[in-house]
């Protein structure tokens, strides 16, 4: 009977973790035992931050809304309460980029907030 040898799966294993460590500096990109806690780290911090990504983003769009509805003489919470009477359902992120790009038109979208308040 012959022996198991191992070292083949081990070897793929260690590998593979130091492959997502690439780039990493020190030794943190070259030595399995460092490298597999950086990569632990990295990873977690990686789910992390999608949601924060999310977070950031949607109060970056709120800011947006906020300015371009005061210009307008509406706060964002009045401005977001008439949108919603009126059954206007422009979610935030489009109402942002109206905001930023077409001044004309999100002045019209102020206004029907206005008559639906």
């Amino acid at each position: 009977m012959a022996r198991v040898r191992r070292g083949f799966a081990a070897r793929r294993r260690r590998n593979k973790v130091l492959k997502l460590a690439k780039g990493f500096r020190g030794d943190r990109g070259t030595l399995y035992r460092t490298a597999r806690n950086a990569v632990f780290k990295s990873l977690s911090n990686q789910y992390i931050g999608r949601k924060q990504r999310k977070r950031s983003f949607r109060r970056l769009w709120i800011a947006r809304i906020n300015a371009a509805s005061r210009a307008n003489g509406l706060s964002y919470s009045r401005l977001t309460h008439g949108l919603r009477k009126a059954g206007v359902e422009l979610d935030r992120k489009v109402l942002a980029d109206i905001a930023l790009h077409d001044e004309a038109g999100f002045a019209k979208i102020v206004e029907l907030a206005k008559n639906n308040l």
